[in-house]
C-alpha cells in the first residue's frame, strides 16, 4: 500500500514544533503543538510543554491514543490511575526518562522543577482529550449528591472556581499554600510506586 502524502510533489519532512501555540498560561507554562495539520506526513502527533514547579497538566484522559511524556529538561512527576487494579502509579521523572499513559487511563503531570520541557508523543496524528476540570464543573450538583452522598452546596462551592477548562494549572488567583496550610504533609502527589 502507498502512501499518497509521502508521494506528493509538495512532500515536506521537517516542521517546527515551537510555532503553533496551543496553549499558554504564562511566558513560562505553555504548549505548542506539531501534528498532521502542521506536517502531513506525520503517523504521530506531540504537544512540546514547558512548566515551571507545581504547574499541572491537569488531571485528564484520551479516548484515542496512547501518550508518551518524554523529558527533556528538567523533572517532572506522572501519575496514571489503572482501571483495572484500581492502584495509582507515579513516576518521578528526569531527562531521558519516559512514562506511558495508556489510552482512556486518568493520569496528570506535575513539574517538580522549575524550566521543565517535556514532550508528550501520541500514537495517532490528533488525540481526543477529555479534561478533567470539564468532568467536575458540568456534573450536576444533584447527581453528585446522589451517586456520593457529597452535600450540594458544599459540591458546588468546590467547583465554583472553575469556569472553563484548566489545561495547565493551578488557575491562575489560586491560592498554592492553602493545602500546605490544611495539609502539612501534603507533598503536592502522591507516594511514588516506581
Amino acid at each position: 500500500m502507498t502512501d499518497a502524502v509521502l508521494q506528493s510533489p509538495d512532500l515536506r519532512l521537517a516542521a517546527d514544533s515551537n510555532q503553533v501555540l496551543n496553549y499558554r498560561r504564562d511566558p513560562h507554562n505553555y504548549i505548542t503543538q506539531l501534528f498532521g495539520e502542521q506536517l502531513p506526513a506525520i503517523k504521530t502527533g506531540l504537544f512540546n510543554v514547558h512548566l515551571s514547579k507545581g504547574i499541572i497538566v491537569q488531571p485528564h484522559w484520551h479516548t484515542n491514543v496512547n501518550e508518551t511524556v518524554f523529558v527533556i529538561s528538567g523533572e517532572v512527576v506522572t501519575s496514571v490511575f489503572d482501571p483495572f487494579t484500581q492502584r495509582l502509579m507515579t513516576y518521578h521523572l528526569k531527562p531521558g526518562q519516559v512514562s506511558l499513559l495508556p489510552k482512556g487511563w486518568f493520569h496528570w503531570i506535575i513539574a517538580e522543577s522549575d524550566h521543565a520541557h517535556i514532550l508528550t508523543i501520541f500514537d495517532q496524528p490528533t488525540p481526543d482529550i477529555v479534561y478533567g476540570s470539564d468532568f467536575l464543573r458540568c456534573i450536576p450538583k444533584e447527581v453528585m449528591q446522589q451517586a456520593y452522598c457529597i452535600n450540594e452546596q458544599d459540591y458546588a462551592k468546590a467547583v465554583a472556581p472553575i469556569r472553563e477548562s484548566v489545561i495547565l494549572g493551578p488557575p491562575v488567583g489560586c491560592c498554592q499554600n492553602k493545602m500546605s496550610t490544611q495539609y502539612p504533609n501534603y507533598t503536592g502527589y502522591f507516594p511514588h510506586n516506581n
